[in-house]
């Protein structure tokens, strides 16, 4: 079994259907992604790309999917930390980063400057790691 940190962007494609997933793989986040991605969401209704109902279809597939959510202090220290040594304005991105070492073997993003920007602390991976076994 592999154990992948997601991102907001993985967690919308697959609650959205569009991103499948391996039975074999186990998936985490830091708590923060709920909200991450109900305002996603929620923005997009606003903007019509997607009706309320879809909207709210995804939510309730977002959490009834399963995914192990952490954000305890531990990961709260490392994500800091992280933060810090690549100074980095803000935690939100060195959460994900710093949950990887902590408790999976991969970080999977969409966002390839992430992924470069964090390749020499945590492996990386895009979506199609997910539907492989």
């Amino acid at each position: 079994m592999t154990r992948f940190v997601v991102d907001c962007e993985i967690l919308l494609g697959i609650a959205a259907g569009e991103i499948e997933v391996s039975a074999g793989h186990q998936l985490l986040a830091p708590t923060l992604v709920r909200s991450q991605a109900l305002s996603a969401m929620y923005e997009r209704a606003r903007r019509g790309e997607i009706s309320v109902a879809e909207g709210i279809e995804q939510v309730t597939r977002m959490n009834s999917l399963k995914i192990r959510f952490l954000g305890d202090k531990v990961l709260q220290r490392t994500a800091w930390r992280v933060a810090h040594e690549l100074a980095w304005e803000t935690t939100y991105d060195a959460e994900f980063v710093a949950l990887t070492p902590l408790q999976a073997d991969i970080f999977v993003t969409s966002d390839g400057d992430l992924a470069r920007a964090v390749s020499g602390l945590v492996e990386t991976a895009t979506s199609d790691a997910l539907r492989t076994a």
